[in-house]
């Protein structure tokens, strides 16, 4: 199993879980808030923080924008799409953030001109999301920047996960197993399949959950998955449509505390008896001391 190396940090196989902060559109618009959110993966332990990126008019159709929706923004779908995007100004800014907390950030960039508009911020690598896992021109543009990739595989049939690896190559590819239903239940995880791609493509895997709580992203990592991703939010009845499928700072907190611990836990595999054993055999042995 290879690793891939994300700015400084190594993730696959033998290394600390790479635990990524979804930050995504739960920003709401708001620079500011974006920060909060920011410093509250920092606080937690997150090793990077993750927005997504659209061309409002390529991603969506006129019909689709124009869809009453009422939001701060306005009336339409299309103004609270518009209203969610930041501009370049706005992620030069978050940039700045992220290097003076030191920690790493990059987009789900959902068209070939928002991997442009990314690009030119440097971004250490690319988040392919679920819904683009079948655009081969994407991919291509994507991979097409030289930086590491991952992909999350969510509503994609194994058929369509190979054509995707395919089209990528799996140099510096990272590949997420997900349930794209928001809030997703738990029976519609399959966690089972994380270890099915670790085989399948022998890539560092990872899982990116939108379940509301926290043990399936633990057990997770039990199963293999170098990375998780969660989303976050300071409140999860704010409004927005991702909020409720996020973990509040308490539970950003509690499940890194949660992947730390199982990797201690883990151990070698090797059955021994370990030093601090000894003194409880000679007390509580009757026979074979």
């Amino acid at each position: 199993m290879t690793t891939v190396k994300i700015a400084d940090t190594l993730v696959g196989d033998g290394q600390p879980c790479y635990v990524i902060a979804e930050i995504g559109i739960n920003h709401n618009g708001s620079v500011d808030l974006a920060k909060k959110l920011i410093s509250v993966a920092v606080s937690a332990g997150c090793n990077a923080v993750k927005f997504q990126k659209r061309t409002v008019s390529v991603v969506y159709t006129p019909e689709e924008l124009a869809k009453p929706r009422e939001s701060p923004f306005g009336e339409t779908n299309g103004d609270l799409k518009r209203g969610l995007e930041f501009g370049f100004e706005e992620y030069r800014e978050i940039v700045r953030f992220c290097k003076d907390v030191k920690i790493d950030w990059f987009a789900s960039c959902w068209d070939e001109a928002s991997v442009d508009f990314i690009e030119e911020l440097n971004p250490p690598c690319y988040k392919i999301a679920s819904a683009s896992l079948t655009d081969d021109h994407l991919l291509q543009h994507t991979r097409a920047t030289g930086k590491p990739i991952i992909l999350s595989t969510g509503m994609s049939t194994l058929e369509q996960v190979d054509h995707a690896v395919e089209v990528l190559g799996r140099r510096d590819l990272i590949l997420l197993h997900t349930t794209s239903t928001y809030p997703a239940n738990y029976d519609e995880l399959n966690l089972r399949v994380i270890p099915t791609l670790r085989q399948r493509y022998s890539v560092p895997v990872g899982y990116s959950g939108h379940e509301t709580g926290l043990p399936s992203s633990a057990a997770a990592v039990v199963l293999g998955a170098c990375a998780v991703e969660r989303h976050i939010t300071m409140d999860r009845a704010m409004w927005g449509s991702d909020h409720a499928a996020s973990l509040e700072p308490n539970g950003i907190q509690r499940l890194i505390r949660d992947i730390r611990l199982i990797e201690t836990s883990m151990g070698d595999g090797v059955k021994r008896v370990i030093p601090r054993e000894e003194p409880i055999i000679q007390k509580l042995r009757r026979v074979g001391k």
